[in-house]
């Protein structure tokens, strides 16, 4: 199926076929009626798949690979369990079991993991943010991968909303929303205008980054490579409208996939088992139909043989 020809496209995080809008794709849009997937993790999954594999695989066509460990940085749950389902993976949370918190690592965590996924968690963490970088870069393997999703723009240096933010809390004086910082020599203080994503009061916003700060932060960080994924893939539903906050993979040293042709094979062995599997489904449902006909034909025609033995009866009294 050519999904960008046909107006549908295939969700590569469940397999769900889903309508392509009219309009162009938002960045948060939950598209896919199934899996609610947004065109941000779906082309976050599709950079997975190309870093790993070579090429493109939608998640349910990822083979299972138990001896490759990923940490998920507050993933949804539906995205979460997929994963683990083809990898040694675990999702963590910043208030919950299991819990991650990037400013305080545990030292076993480092280089355990292949790869890290963080989407929409960087541009929260309190400053100062490069160490953050550096900590997901000593939790990465030799040849690890930061699969990473920020809000970003193209020009200029990273904003941080609170340069000095040392000892702070939210109060809310006559319902507004406040932020009140102690900084380290002691001076206070207060910051107006916040901004949060998912909701008023949910998660704080502590910085905007641009592209070229990014790029420089990671380095510094210690990953050997930043590549941002400008890529489309119709098909799975990924057509950017725009040319900021893409998806980027950081490698903490060189990597080489294995062979494209070798994940294509098994794509396609994975897709005829797949319609081979329908196939069956139908086949099943025909015969099913097949059998409930003859039943209800052959119950008519034990009536009607029935109905007229009652009527020879009658006709004979």
């Amino acid at each position: 199926m050519t999904s960008s020809d046909s107006g549908k496209f295939t969700c590569n995080i469940c397999g769900a076929v889903c309508e392509r809008p009219a309009g162009s794709m938002g960045r948060e849009t939950a598209n896919c009626p199934e899996c609610k997937s947004t065109l941000r993790l779906r082309a976050l999954i599709a950079l997975l798949s190309q870093e790993i594999f070579g090429l493109p695989l939608s998640l349910p066509e990822f083979p299972a690979l138990k001896g490759i460990r990923g940490m998920g940085m507050s993933d949804s749950p539906e995205l979460a369990a997929l994963l683990a389902e083809k990898f040694d993976y675990t999702n963590t949370f910043y208030h919950q079991p299991p819990v991650f918190d990037v400013t305080r690592p545990d030292e076993r965590d480092l280089a355990r993991y292949d790869f890290i996924v963080s989407s929409e968690v960087m541009e929260h963490v309190p400053p100062p943010v490069e160490n953050a970088f550096a900590t997901l870069c000593r939790m990465l393997r030799p040849d690890g991968l930061l699969l990473l999703t920020v809000p970003y723009t193209l020009q200029g240096r990273t904003v941080e909303h609170f340069p000095e933010l040392h000892q702070y809390t939210l109060a809310a004086p006559g319902g507004r929303t406040v932020l009140v910082n102690r900084r380290r020599d002691g001076q206070i203080e207060v910051f107006e205008n916040l901004v949060f994503h998912g909701g008023h009061g949910s998660t704080l916003e502590m910085r905007v980054f641009t592209e070229g700060s990014l790029r420089a932060m990671l380095a510094e960080a210690g990953f050997a490579s930043v590549y941002i994924a400008t890529e489309n893939w119709p098909d799975f539903g990924v057509e950017h409208a725009e040319t900021w906050s893409l998806p980027l993979a950081a490698r903490k040293g060189n990597f080489r996939p294995p062979s494209a042709e070798l994940a294509r094979a098994y794509r396609d062995a994975f897709r005829r088992a797949m319609n081979a599997e329908r196939s069956l489904v139908a086949l099943r449902a025909d015969y099913e139909r097949h059998v409930a006909h003859h039943n209800f034909s052959h119950q008519e025609l034990t009536q009607r043989v029935q109905d007229l033995d009652r009527e020879r009866k009658r006709a004979l009294a």
